[in-house]
């Protein structure tokens, strides 16, 4: 049976409904042909329009003082002072990495630099955050292999450096790997360059590379749970090239600096379709565009394939009319393609030609704004949490005082990979190239980037090879965060405290935290789990960038995360809203590490006391369960514990800084010993009912483990007295380096004893060692 002029079969290939279809019909008033059904294919996937998240998330705040680009542009956009601006953005790049690990992750750091320079900001900076399964799986080390690759093969080549992330590893993605990525830029252009089109009459410019059949229907691939049946979905990643995007960067910026580009917008998801009517819906006009003036690289496409493909390093412009020729030599000069292929229309639609006639023509709206939009009913917590939150520590409190050897259960700690150094992964980056990286990863908390010619204003900052490194100290520190545990047992909870430790990692390197981008990845949102989840994970960040005051200027939602096995079950991943945040650095000469500096100096606990092994590394580590519910936040001591640590490490009183986070204490202490090579002595007091197994490895928020020197302590102790009361702890102090690390608790035997070459073995080594396989 067929409805209208397409069967259920070829509606379902588009990532459409029948109901979809009906819409669609209804917004035409006609049947669509086929070029058209591709085009609301795509727009209308979760990737492009939001449909199931987009009423969630109205509610994340969105404003602030330094906010100068929020939420609907390409990216946004924060001031650092008068006349200097950074860019930033976060997005995914799932399934086409599990399906072509190699190009998946490589053309997903291509799509996040678009996104930041197509606002006039040059890129100085990636970061990125994946997730892997487990390590014994050969098919998890080729997807390791090849992503960590692809990223720094496109990265490396293209001269941005890698400055941070984050790495994790659970069963819960063996077959869907996470890859997120992030991008910085400081902008560079006198005005920051939007999307919307403007100016009846005003050419249309496509400019960059070639358009072939790569990356077909990436939006709707994106949108799609992963099956068996996948890998024939190859087409549908892209191919990139880093060589020819460093071109596409500095032609971009060369044009927009002549005030002659209009409007701008990349061509990433959806291609053609999204950048020609998001352009038209902005400005509230229309876009013609003739296919047969696009540059091609391969013979006989059809108008659906130019419409549907997703080659890359390619961007779409609103010229200023009479000014074409200016633009288009700019890009001839950077060996890059340039013609007018279309005009902005005052009829708000989108009109597609090709071979002489209209292969399109839909309201640009209907492919933008008005599409669908689904207000899910939430369910009641499932079961699955109810149980974990049944957990109780008493319950295991015997088998915890029995469990004596803590030695080992440090050096199992340090050696599970989620833990682990991930050395073998950044060392394949480059994180120098530009010469502005200040802090490097596994330093500190935080990557921190310097921002050079302050003294410029915006518009007439210079290439940043020119810049002079006396023209300021200012810089930007950045990272991305989130336990998916926690957010597993308690999406609520456990989204608050994944932005929650991205501050407090900005806090520990001196940064001032300013705002937030966010990649949200999680299953189905038609399951009512998976819609529990997306529901109380949205409301749980927006609660915590409302009180931490960090608004949130845009990111990327990649939901549908789920692999259907040969019986056809769906197995989703742990929810994971990925927190990306940037803050200010005012002097980057003073930012602090996470590795002691030297011998004798005195080493804190400042923040809470209260901790649990619910949802620990140690219980999923050691016992081998998933269980328990996450502290929850407290608002006021985060920020009191925040603020204490910056302006210790403003005052020069704090020597290293290093959130207390998975793992506990104990590997707190242990990263702390590694990255500094010196060893602690900790001496902690002992608190009755409480096991020791829970004082150093049980997890709570606000912790953050500091070395001042002695010579501060008089100073540093009377200040956090007045700051937070009794809410810190003199542990311990650095020692020798022929010294072993212990760590006693008063009263009790055994504790942990261990030289630094056996926590630095454990810790280095355990990612190499599982990925020979």
């Amino acid at each position: 049976m067929t409805i209208n002029n397409f069967s259920p079969q070829e509606i379902k290939a588009e990532g459409l409904t029948p109901d979809e279809y009906a819409m669609i019909c209804d917004r035409l008033g006609r049947q669509p042909n086929k070029a058209e059904l591709g085009m609301f294919g795509v727009m209308w996937s979760e990737h492009c329009c939001y449909k199931n998240s987009r009423p969630l998330l109205k509610q994340f705040p969105t404003t602030g003082d330094r906010i100068l680009v929020g939420p609907g542009e390409n990216a946004g956009v924060v001031k650092i002072k008068d006349g200097v601006a950074v860019c930033f953005k976060i997005e995914s790049h799932n399934r086409p990495s599990a399906v072509e690990p190699f190009q998946g992750a490589a053309t997903g750091v291509g799509g996040i630099l678009r996104d930041i320079f197509t606002m006039g900001a040059r890129p100085i900076a990636v970061l990125n955050s994946l997730r892997f399964g487990d390590l014994s799986d050969a098919w998890v080390r080729s997807r390791v292999n090849g992503i960590v690759s692809g990223i720094a093969g496109y990265g490396n080549c293209v001269g941005v450096p890698t400055i941070g992330g984050e790495v994790y590893f659970d069963a819960a993605y063996n077959r869907n790997p996470l890859v997120n990525a992030m991008a910085i830029g400081l902008m560079e252009t006198k005005e920051i360059v939007k999307s919307g089109a403007s100016g009846v009459g005003n050419p249309v410019l496509y400019v960059g590379s070639t358009t072939g059949r790569d990356g077909m229907k990436g939006a709707s691939f994106a949108s799609a749970e992963l099956s068996d049946e996948s890998q024939k979905d190859r087409p549908a990643v892209q191919v990139g090239d880093p060589f020819l995007e460093k071109s596409l960067i500095e032609a971009c910026l060369e044009a927009f600096k002549t005030g002659a580009v209009v409007a701008a917008q990349d061509m990433g998801a959806a291609g053609l379709t999204c950048s020609t009517s998001e352009m038209a819906a902005k400005g509230g006009l229309g876009i013609e565009l003739d296919l047969d003036k696009i540059p091609a690289r391969e013979t006989g496409m059809s108008a659906y394939e130019y419409l549907l493909s997703e080659s890359q390093e390619r961007m779409l412009f609103v010229a200023s009319k009479g000014r074409e020729a200016e633009l288009i030599a700019i890009f001839h000069r950077w060996g890059l393609h340039a013609v007018v292929a279309g005009e902005v229309l005052a009829e708000p639609i989108v009109r597609i030609l090709w071979r002489g006639e209209i292969a399109a023509e839909i309201p640009a709206t209907a492919l933008a704004d008005n599409t669908p939009i689904y207000h899910r009913q939430l369910a009641d917590t499932p079961a699955y949490a109810l149980k974990a939150w049944q957990w109780q520590e008493s319950a295991i409190a015997a088998q915890l005082a029995e469990t004596s050897n803590l030695n080992e259960i440090l050096l199992k700690l340090l050696d599970s990979p989620a833990i682990a150094s991930k050395a073998w992964v950044y060392r394949q980056y480059d994180q120098q190239v530009q010469n502005n990286t200040v802090m490097f990863p596994n330093q500190g908390d935080a990557a921190v980037i310097r921002i050079r010619s302050l003294d410029f204003g915006v518009g007439e900052v210079p290439p940043l090879s020119m810049g002079n490194p006396q023209d300021g100290m200012e810089g930007v520190a950045a990272t991305v965060d989130c336990n998916a545990r926690y957010v597993y047992l308690d999406p609520f909870e456990g989204s608050k405290l994944a932005v929650a430790e991205a501050a407090r990692n900005l806090s520990c390197v001196g940064a001032e935290p300013i705002a937030v981008t966010d990649n949200l990845n999680f299953g189905s949102p038609e399951h009512s789990v998976g819609y529990w989840q997306l529901h109380e994970a949205c409301r749980g960040i927006a609660d915590a960038c409302r009180e931490l005051s960090t608004p949130v200027t845009g990111g990327n939602v990649s939901l549908y995360n789920e692999t259907i096995d040969a019986e056809g079950n769906s197995q989703p991943i742990y929810p994971t809203p990925v927190i990306g945040m940037v803050g200010i650095v005012s002097d980057v000469r003073k930012v602090c590490g996470q590795g002691w500096l030297g011998a004798g100096d005195l080493i804190y606990l400042i923040g809470s006391s209260q901790v649990s092994l619910a949802a620990s590394e140690y219980l999923a580590v050691v016992v081998g369960e998933v269980t328990g519910r996450p502290l929850a936040l407290d608002y006021d001591l985060e920020r009191k514990v925040q603020s204490v640590c910056r302006e210790g490490i403003a005052k020069g009183w704090i020597r290293s800084a290093h959130d207390c986070a998975e793992g506990g204490l104990a590997v707190a202490i242990a990263e702390s010993c590694i990255a500094g090579n010196r060893p602690a002595q900790i001496q902690l007091a002992n608190i009755p009912d409480v096991q020791p197994i829970n004082l150093l490895f049980g997890e709570g928020a606000s912790r953050i483990v500091v070395s001042v020197r002695a010579s501060d302590r008089v100073a540093w102790e009377a200040y956090l007295a007045a700051e937070l009361s009794s809410n810190w702890q003199k542990i311990g102090q650095v020692g020798n380096s022929d010294e072993l690390i212990s760590i006693q608790i008063d009263g009790i035997a055994p504790a942990i004893k261990l030289s630094l070459a056996e926590i630095t073995e454990a810790f280095t080594q355990a990612i190499p060692n599982r990925m020979k396989g």
